[in-house]
């Protein structure tokens, strides 16, 4: 069914707009860009349930609004007919993706967009995503069937979701360095303008953690994008040394959301 067709009352006038879905990243919910004049609004969907994440990017995105943090502002929620709808403005710039010709302007732009976050002050931060939190919430996806096995890493290729929590909980590493993190720190969630870190995007999963929950991602997916060559540039760029404990940790973790 075309999205239009179930649009809630208060964003039919969106109906007759130009959308563009986004297809990049793995989040369960569509968004779809809508062109307004020169500038632009995005629109996630998903359907409602007691594990979407939809509610928790809505606290956050005010969350990050508050602190003056560059990332989308809301404009408008709606629970509707079992769906979530959450329209959100844009942020300027493209995802890190797309620098993969301009492999040191990205790298410096996700060291320095993480450095920025992780410098916010925990104690103002009101999302606890210790492990204990995560855990109980990486339980409650396995236990509701709400995790594609389809999709492991390769080292847990064949696992169950079932494995993969025993293996988290047999191999839980002490937290040590607790800041504000994105969650999700790949770098289709990072944005980039004229040369600069310009804000984050998809921020259901932002609190307060480890940060090796965010450069555990980060050197992952530049692995995956350039090569081992940009997680050594990355680290020497942020200022932190390849944990291979908390690394291969937080990648295993990030398999059950």
């Amino acid at each position: 069914m075309d999205p239009r067709e179930r649009l809630p009352l208060q964003l039919k006038p969106l109906a007759t707009r130009d959308w563009e879905p986004m297809t990049i990243g793995e989040s369960s919910a569509s968004v779809w860009r809508i062109a307004m004049g020169e500038s632009a609004l995005f629109l996630k969907a998903e359907p409602a349930h007691d594990l979407s994440e939809m509610a928790d990017e809505l606290l956050r995105l005010d969350y990050l609004a508050e602190m003056g943090f560059p990332a989308p502002r809301v404009v408008d929620h709606v629970l509707a007919d079992d769906f979530n709808w959450l329209l959100m403005t844009a942020v300027k710039g493209r995802d890190l993706t797309h620098l993969g010709d301009e492999p040191q302007v990205l790298i410096q732009v996700l060291a320095d967009g993480l450095k920025r976050l992780h410098a916010l002050d925990p104690a103002n931060c009101p999302f606890d995503h210790s492990l204990e939190r995560r855990l109980r919430d990486a339980e409650a996806n396995v236990q509701a069937g709400m995790v594609d096995e389809t999709d492991f890493d390769d080292e847990r290729d064949g696992w169950t979701a079932q494995q993969v929590f025993d293996w988290l909980i047999a191999n839980r590493p002490e937290e040590t360095s607790r800041v504000v993190t994105h969650g999700d720190a790949c770098l289709p969630n990072i944005l980039c303008n004229d040369g600069r870190f310009s804000g984050i995007v998809d921020c259901a999963r932002v609190g307060v953690s480890d940060r090796w929950q965010d450069l555990a991602l980060a050197c992952r997916s530049l692995a995956f994008n350039g090569g081992q060559d940009h997680v050594e540039a990355f680290l020497a760029a942020y200022g932190a040394e390849f944990d291979e404990e908390r690394f291969a940790y937080y990648c295993a973790l990030d398999d059950l959301f």
